[in-house]
């Protein structure tokens, strides 16, 4: 399983919201780049960023500064929010993203999936699944559908992607452990590479989430930010379950 630090960007900033609500984020003080570059030398495996003002307004404003980051790290990092367009994901992409995290337009138009894939290959391409109740949200959460999730996620596996990032939105930035069950019901019916997203507060979380049998990665947020989950920490027990499963 590998790790994946979150990196939330609004307003140019570092921040954390809770359950995706924009009136209960909180502002982490240090650049971007710092957190990044921190992340980086104590072991993670990838970076997950999210542009939260694209993916509420679909514009992307923080492009230059996600080409900063690309370009300052040697770990890959995947871009999500409001990437809406064949072209938002180019340009991402030629910026040294090494996979884009759609999910509002994969809701809206089922044929926008297949096309990134064609275009760019199913491994430059994650799909994000937002899930309240068992439904799908969209623009930022701020809208629920009534599309069941786990029939999304054949939807998308039968367009081509390769990964899944799957949140339930409960959990995120609750610090109240990930949604167990509902992971392994996705990872149940999917072949797709799945990140479990949300609700990480303890290393335990993290030993138990490597744990689960094909789990691919799990994205952390807050937990670090809080000082409640140590990075290093949680590369090393995530090593060492991929390294137990290798050996059997």
């Amino acid at each position: 399983m590998i790790i994946l630090p979150a990196i939330d960007l609004f307003q140019g900033q570092v921040v954390r919201l809770r359950q995706g609500k924009l009136d209960q984020k909180t502002v982490y003080p240090e650049d971007p780049l710092f957190y990044a570059t921190r992340w980086e030398e104590e072991g993670a495996n990838y970076l997950h960023v999210v542009d939260l003002e694209a993916a509420f307004t679909g514009e992307q404003r923080h492009f230059d500064l996600i080409k900063r980051l690309v370009s300052s790290l040697n770990i890959p990092v995947e871009v999500g929010g409001g990437v809406r367009s064949l072209p938002a994901a180019e340009t991402l992409l030629k910026a040294g993203a090494s996979r884009v995290v759609v999910g509002t337009k994969a809701v809206e138009d089922p044929t926008f999936v297949r096309d990134l894939v064609v275009r760019f290959g199913g491994e430059a391409v994650a799909v994000g699944v937002d899930a309240k109740d068992g439904k799908v949200a969209v623009k930022g959460w701020a809208e629920v559908t009534h599309l069941n999730a786990i029939d999304f996620i054949r939807r998308v596996q039968d367009a081509g992607a390769d990964t899944i990032t799957f949140t339930d939105i409960a959990t995120d930035g609750m610090l109240s452990g990930p949604s167990f069950g509902m992971l392994e019901a996705v990872l149940d019916q999917t072949k797709c590479q799945v990140i479990a997203s949300g609700g990480v507060a303890t290393i335990d979380d993290v030993k138990r989430l490597a744990a689960i049998p094909g789990l691919y990665g799990t994205i952390i947020g807050k937990a670090l930010f809080d000082g409640t989950v140590d990075l290093s920490e949680a590369v090393a027990v995530a090593n060492a379950a991929s390294d137990a499963r290798g050996a059997v």
